[in-house]
């Protein structure tokens, strides 16, 4: 009977400090922070990240639940764009939290860190993200204009992006500088070639659909494939020129599958 009251109390015990941590977290964070599972529509209307996608990159970024709870606490009081943990493109959306020191204590914000690290990513949210993650691998097959669509031949430039202010990757001006030259030539040569590849294949399509003799296309066909030719060129200079101005850390750091 002592055992049964024990683990009762100690059971009590639990669900009270999980609902004041709930509580916690809820006066703290709610103010800018979606606390709740958002759907895809609601993610583009947000005015800050959704606590599950902010938890979402920290464990990506962090594989200890002691780390990703000491990240929380430190960035919350001493935040940083170097130190961030989601992509460039959404700290330039967003932009750098202000520091929450007078707001919350660290004590507190231990009790948080601790309450968000067991319960976000929400399950259906990681489900989500996985799910617009492959839509959007499969939209850039369908409009890449590249004749080798493989991940081993990365698009640095979007992962440069992603990373750009990055305290991780550590880019220097000078190589910030150097990366959006290549940057800026390379999208434009790309974006022309896509220019001229966009007609030529609609006329194929309606080609077919015309149930037109397939030989009848074949000319369209060689100048599609020169096309994309020039346009593996441009990815493969792209990846070339960036890789030349990248230390193998960042290189690394950018592409571990390369090790």
């Amino acid at each position: 009977m002592m055992k049964q009251t024990i683990v009762l109390l100690s059971m009590l015990g639990s669900t009270l400090l999980a609902n004041d941590a709930a509580a916690l977290a809820k006066a703290k964070c709610a103010t800018c922070h979606m606390l709740e599972s958002p759907n895809f529509f609601q993610l583009q209307k947000l005015k800050a990240p959704a606590m599950d996608a902010v938890v979402f990159h920290v464990k990506l970024a962090k594989e200890k639940p002691e780390a990703q709870k000491a990240f929380i606490v430190d960035y919350v009081l001493n935040p940083d764009v170097s130190k961030s943990v989601c992509e460039s493109n959404k700290v330039a959306k967003f932009g750098v939290m202000p520091s929450q020191k007078g707001n919350v204590t660290k004590a507190e914000l231990e009790t948080i860190a601790d309450y968000l690290v067991k319960t976000y990513p929400h399950k259906d949210f990681a489900a989500m993200i996985k799910e617009v993650q492959a839509n959007d691998k499969i939209r850039a097959l369908t409009d890449s204009p590249f004749l080798i669509n493989s991940d081993r031949l990365p698009h640095l430039t979007k992962l440069l992006v992603k990373h750009w202010d990055k305290g991780a990757l550590g880019l220097t001006p000078e190589q910030k500088k150097k990366l959006l030259v290549i940057r800026k030539e390379t999208l434009s040569a790309v974006k022309k070639i896509k220019m001229q590849l966009k007609p030529l294949e609609d006329e194929v399509a309606e080609a077919m659909i015309d149930r037109e003799d397939p030989s009848s296309v074949a000319p369209l066909l060689e100048k599609i494939a020169k096309l994309k030719i020039e346009a593996t060129k441009v990815h493969l200079k792209c990846i070339s020129q960036t890789t030349a101005v990248l230390s193998d850390e960042q290189i690394a750091y950018l592409l571990p599958f390369w090790e």
